[in-house]
């Protein structure tokens, strides 16, 4: 009789699909007592040494199988209790509905030779690795555990790395496992305390309210009340400036000042004055040169969120989900990727000759099979688990829903330009000396879109061509006169623009930002307001009313492209919280990234091995120790605030 192999997948859709490519369609399902999604698929597989040939059984689980909670006589809320909770035990069981899935996985373990795990290759997927590991050993401690390494469910990839297991990565384990347990300690810490002191100034009505914390939304809601006081506490200045213009072969030409502008109109009229005394302006420098648009890098994780919310309009918790799907079906490579450079044993080719029966971009991914591909360009970032996002097979657009076939129709222009040559262009400067000051006009000649026939997202267009000028030659301006204009406040916050700011903060990761961001709309702590990107619009979210304060201050066109775009304004909620903690003069506020910053930097340092779980995990608790504390003795600070902003 053959050995078995028991084989996880951290998702049914994963589990059916892996199952269908190893067993070559020859597969038995069967049902699981107590959990109608997971199934248990039975087939034979030839892997490689040391299993041979094995009778397999494919299951998986739904996420995480565990939770970690206080025992039960923490559960009580008093504010004297709370810092208690820093030092209380915790306590890691499996989940009550998904207690039938960790059931399975220990009884199906029992009758095999090796566990082999196929859950997400990033940290979250290792832990959720380490839960079955944990299930499956109470069947068969003798189990030999190992896990595949993918990141895509395209068949030949499927079976590469059914022949290639490894072993699970404890030190990632460890590094998530810290993060759970901090994140359980601090959150119920400080949700409990501001609830439980700032719920009273609000009345009957919330007597019941719990105003939450999170180590990653306190920073992210932060950012967003930041730049509401930049708006809101923006004062326009006046400045002047000298446009000249000249008409010659019925081209109107304007020259733009060096100087740009300034802000004291004497000192402008005074330039100007000299401007007009001199009567004939001087060519003193004419350029032409070659320039180009560079085709953009391989799309990051990150950089999804970012211009899936600009140019597809949809926020970056829906594009995630929608890229989440699409690789569950086997359409796109793993959407959760810092790296944004391809391997150069990747065979690109074969990918852009699955989109050459499209019948939007085919005709473009023919073009670059018979000689205008290009090597992609690298950027600086290689998580060494995922390659970039890009589509893994063909599907037809109308296959799909109307956000699935936008999301993918995206990744798939945006692999293709990144296959694609530069856009090429020449630029041409004509710069003046007209009295004593220095005047430009540039133009702009697009000679080769390249990839921009296929990524409408950017954009590059000829400008008006300039006429023939001559170094020496000198001409009397058409018109020559002063301008004025007044300074304009910053937009309120982007999802593009925030999701920057968390990246380069360190706040949560690549696959967390879109949830946080999610977590501080859910909780009312912020609204959205949809507009054509000034800043100003409706507002068209949940939430109290602007807060108060004082704070110093292509071929084939590509679908989906709008112009309104979604901009963060915070509630008087979320201003009084942020407000009220950098009120009390804590060293690291908690509406400051710098907490969370230090924090996701000493994980990466437990999955290098350089640091323990438990030492990152006291240094951390002692860090917001202290921060409690000094809140507790200053928490009339943070009433005065909430009852000065008024939120209630």
């Amino acid at each position: 009789m053959a050995p078995k192999i028991l084989c996880v997948a951290e998702k049914p859709s994963i589990a059916k699909s892996v199952a269908q490519h190893l067993s070559g369609g020859h597969v038995q399902i069967r049902n699981v007592p107590g959990n109608q999604f997971v199934k248990n698929y039975e087939f034979e597989y030839a892997f490689g040494r040391p299993w041979g040939n094995c009778s397999v059984t494919m299951t998986s689980v739904l996420g995480h199988l565990t939770g970690t909670d206080f025992p039960v006589e923490y559960k009580y809320w008093q504010i004297s209790t709370c810092q208690h909770l820093f030092d209380a035990p915790v306590i890691t069981s499996v989940d009550k509905d998904k207690e039938p899935i960790a059931r399975n996985i220990t009884q199906q373990a029992r009758f095999s030779i090796a566990l082999f795990i196929w859950t997400d290759c990033d940290r979250e997927g290792e832990h959720i690795g380490s839960e079955v590991r944990k299930a499956a050993l109470e069947g068969n401690p003798r189990l030999d555990v190992k896990r595949a390494v993918f990141s895509n469910t395209e068949r030949g990839h499927v079976l590469q790395a059914a022949q290639r297991p490894v072993a699970l990565d404890d030190k990632q384990v460890n590094a998530v496992a810290a993060r759970i347990e901090l994140d359980l300690r601090l959150g119920a810490i400080f949700t409990r305390f501001q609830s439980l002191t700032l719920r009273t100034l609000g009345g009957d009505s919330f007597n019941d309210r719990i105003i939450s914390y999170g180590s990653c939304q306190f920073p992210t809601l932060g950012f967003v009340v930041d730049r509401y006081f930049r708006v809101k506490n923006f004062v326009p200045e006046q400045f002047w400036s000298i446009k000249v213009m000249h008409r010659r072969e019925d081209i109107d030409v304007t020259f733009l000042w060096r100087r740009h502008r300034l802000f004291d109109r004497m000192s402008v009229v005074l330039l100007f004055e000299r401007c007009i005394a001199a009567g004939l302006a001087k060519v003193t420098k004419l350029q032409k040169k070659p320039t180009s648009k560079w085709r953009p890098l391989p799309l990051t994780t990150v950089e999804l969120q970012k211009l899936g919310s600009r140019f597809l309009r949809m926020d970056s918790q829906r594009v995630m989900k929608i890229a989440e799907s699409l690789y569950n079906k086997g359409w796109i490579s793993y959407p959760r990727t810092e790296t944004d450079q391809f391997d150069r044993g990747m065979d690109l080719r074969a990918i852009v000759e699955k989109q050459t029966q499209d019948n939007a971009w085919g005709p473009y991914a023919r073009e670059l099979l018979n000689g205008a591909f290009r090597e992609p360009r690298g950027g600086r970032n290689n998580d060494q688990a995922h390659p970039p996002i890009h589509p893994v097979n063909y599907v037809a657009p109308d296959s799909l829903e109307g956000d699935d076939r936008r999301v993918y129709e995206f990744v798939v222009r945006r692999f293709l330009a990144c296959c694609s040559d530069d856009a090429k262009g020449e630029s041409t400067t004509v710069e003046i000396e007209y009295g004593v000051e220095s005047f430009l006009a540039s133009g702009l000649l697009v000679l080769q879109k390249n990839y921009l026939l296929v990524y409408p997202y950017d954009k590059w267009e000829s400008s008006q061509q300039l006429p023939r000028f001559t170094v020496g030659e000198t001409f009397e301006p058409t018109e020559a006169n002063i301008t004025d204009g007044e300074t304009s406040a910053p937009g309120y916050l982007t999802e593009p623009e925030l999701i920057s700011l968390m990246d380069a903060n360190g706040i949560g990761t690549d696959a967390t930002m879109a949830e946080h961001i999610a977590k501080i709309k859910e909780r009312e702590y912020v609204m959205t307001q949809s507009s054509g990107g000034n800043g100003r619009g409706e507002a068209a979210g949940r939430g109290g009313r602007g807060g108060r304060g004082g704070r110093r201050g292509g071929r084939g066109g590509a679908t989906g492209i709008g112009s309104g775009i979604q901009h963060f304004i915070p509630t008087t909620l979320g201003v009084a919280l942020i407000e009220g903690y950098d009120s009390i003069g804590l060293e690291t506020s908690l509406g400051k990234p710098f907490l969370r910053k230090e924090m996701e930097i000493k994980m990466k340092e437990i999955c290098a091995g350089t640091k323990s779980r438990n030492d990152f995990v006291q240094e951390t608790l002692e860090q917001y120790r202290d921060v409690f504390i000094r809140t507790q003795q200053q928490v009339e600070l943070l009433k005065a605030v909430s009852r000065l902003i008024g939120f209630w």
